[in-house]
């Protein structure tokens, strides 16, 4: 089977980011953001998908957080969609029901190459820490427009949003392990009767 592996690297005014993935790893991290909270729950991504990554980050922090939130998740999308390449032999979907002790959160994905996000996700306080509640969906947001996959979060309960932002990174690794794993029965088929993705 050919590596899947992607690399990217976007400069802009606001921020510079490097990502390197690879689907078939283990969930080895390197991530370093600026951003201690978006760190930790990039962990999560990288540990529960099983994908490796590698992401540097720098960003106009003096401002806020959010051009290098954003910015991460449209160079993981993009890395994550050179990786996966024609999709061929793809589980394609996957969903998951994730609970972390009094928070459960699904996470639905199909990785169609039709970028979409439903998000059904609140948050009853602005700030974790230093750090906007509102960027988790701006971060899904642009992880699922560059990565081409329609993905759906839904918070079904849970009182400490520090358990709800780690359910949505959770589930979302581990529909995206899932729905990226090679389905041995479809051998080197494009999971799709368009016969592309």
């Amino acid at each position: 089977m050919a590596e899947r592996k992607g690399e990217i690297s976007r400069k802009t005014n606001e921020t510079s980011v490097s990502v390197s993935v690879d689907i078939d790893g283990t969930g080895t991290g390197k991530i370093s953001t600026g951003v201690g909270f978006f760190d930790h729950m990039l962990d999560q991504l990288c540990r529960h998908s099983l994908i490796d990554m590698h992401i540097d980050a720098a960003g106009d922090l003096h401002i806020d957080d959010h051009h290098t939130v954003e910015d991460t998740g449209i160079a993981l999308g993009q890395a994550i969609s050179k990786a996966l390449g024609d999709r061929k032999g793809i589980t394609r979907y996957s969903s998951i029901d994730l609970a972390m002790d009094e928070t459960m959160t699904k996470a639905a994905i199909d990785v169609s190459g039709r970028p979409f996000l439903v998000w059904n996700v609140n948050f009853s306080a602005p700030k974790i820490g230093t750090f906007d509640t509102e960027l988790v969906r701006e971060f899904f947001q642009a992880l699922a427009q560059n990565a081409g996959i329609t993905l759906h979060v839904l918070n079904h309960y849970g009182a400490n949003n520090h358990h709800i932002a780690e359910t949505c990174f959770k589930a979302v690794a581990r529909a995206l392990r899932m729905a990226t794993e090679i389905d041995p029965r479809q051998a080197n088929r494009i999971p799709s009767t368009k016969g592309t993705l």
